[in-house]
């Protein structure tokens, strides 16, 4: 959409958001990107974080060779890095570390090296500007998403129930929490923007039941609203059937086969959205290259199942799908934090 160059409002969103990030004059702040990533992100990511004073510097490495039987997208699992030992030692010696991959580094085996060096991570998705710019974080949105992940850590089950016919139980107890409201402020904070989210990594052995994706819910893998109805059924963490007669159906079973990977159908994490600005229909309003679709994870009230790759069930794949859905009541041993597509009580 429109011209892919610089403009001030841009740099202006990115400067506000570095500076919710404790973003200091002086501050030792790296940039990294591949040579595939969104040359203009990388440019306004550099020009706000000048304005701010920092002493910043690139590491850009090459993005790597297609190793996968299939396209991948979204995965959050950037495999960028290589594991190159100065590339992981000069992120985690960097007080922020702007991750501009063209996956992100959320699932990336460095990454806890990384973080173990006292480095937080801002992964800024990989959208258009004209995304971010909307959804540049709100700092009331901080309490709210806080509020979600405290009720998230003390359950012991969240439950998923629609008019579709969903209807999904995850146990929850330690599960690592990862949900962000769009900056990281604290050393090993790890946060990606846009941000409004409250999830959780299932642990290994801890998902069973039916997701039924209906019309208007959404595959962001395949950038794609769902036309017609899939049913996905669920035992011991892993889908083991994709039920449906239409294109979307069919779509994802070939998907999911296509890895000849179990690990593809498997868990990844499960969430609410919390962002009140975040819209249903930005999907329909980018083309697919400049849209990531992050925002859609983030709509206040949607409910989010992942597959794929979950460190906190020893799970690393490439194979990845986000399915955000509407009209979802969610609870927590009982008590709902969303009714119908609709954040309640004190989250709200």
């Amino acid at each position: 959409m429109g011209t892919e160059r610089v403009e001030a409002k841009w740099i202006d969103a990115f400067a506000a958001t570095f500076a919710l990030c404790a973003v200091k004059p002086g501050d030792i702040v790296a940039i990294l990107s591949e040579t595939q990533s969104r040359g203009l992100n990388v440019r306004l990511a550099e020009l706000a974080l000048a304005r701010l004073g920092t002493r910043l510097f690139h590491v850009v490495v090459p993005t790597p060779p297609q190793r996968a039987p299939v396209p991948v997208r979204s995965t959050g699992a950037s495999d960028a890095v290589q594991g190159l030992a100065p590339v992981v030692q000069a992120l985690a010696q960097s007080s922020l570390v702007v991750d501009l991959t063209v996956e992100g580094l959320l699932h990336a085996r460095e990454l806890p090296e990384i973080l173990q060096g006292g480095a937080r991570l801002l992964m800024i998705s990989n959208e258009h500007p004209d995304a971010l710019e909307r959804l540049v974080p709100e700092p009331a949105l901080a309490p709210k998403v806080k509020a979600g992940l405290k009720r998230l850590k003390a359950a012991a089950e969240l439950r998923v129930t629609s008019a579709a016919g969903t209807d999904l139980a995850v146990d929850v107890r330690d599960a690592p929490l990862g949900g962000v409201w769009g900056w990281c402020d604290r050393p090993g904070q790890v946060a990606h923007w846009p941000g409004g989210l409250c999830l959780c990594f299932p642990r290994a052995h801890t998902v069973k039941g039916r997701l039924v994706l209906a019309p208007g819910d959404a595959n962001l893998t395949f950038k794609r609203y769902i036309e017609t109805p899939v049913a996905l059924d669920i035992e011991d963490d892993h889908v083991v059937a994709v039920g449906g007669v239409g294109v979307d159906a069919v779509l994802m079973r070939d998907y999911f086969a296509a890895w000849g990977d179990r690990a593809a159908y498997a868990a990844s994490h499960v969430g609410w959205g919390m962002n009140p600005r975040a819209r249903w229909e930005a999907l329909a309003m980018y083309d697919k290259a400049d849209t990531n679709g992050t925002e859609l994870r983030a709509v206040a009230g949607s409910f989010l199942y992942s597959t794929g790759a979950n460190e906190a069930a020893g799970r690393f794949t490439l194979g990845h799908f986000d399915l955000p859905m509407r009209g979802c009541t969610v609870t927590l041993d009982g008590a709902a934090v969303v009714e119908a597509g609709r954040v309640v009580g004190e989250l709200a």
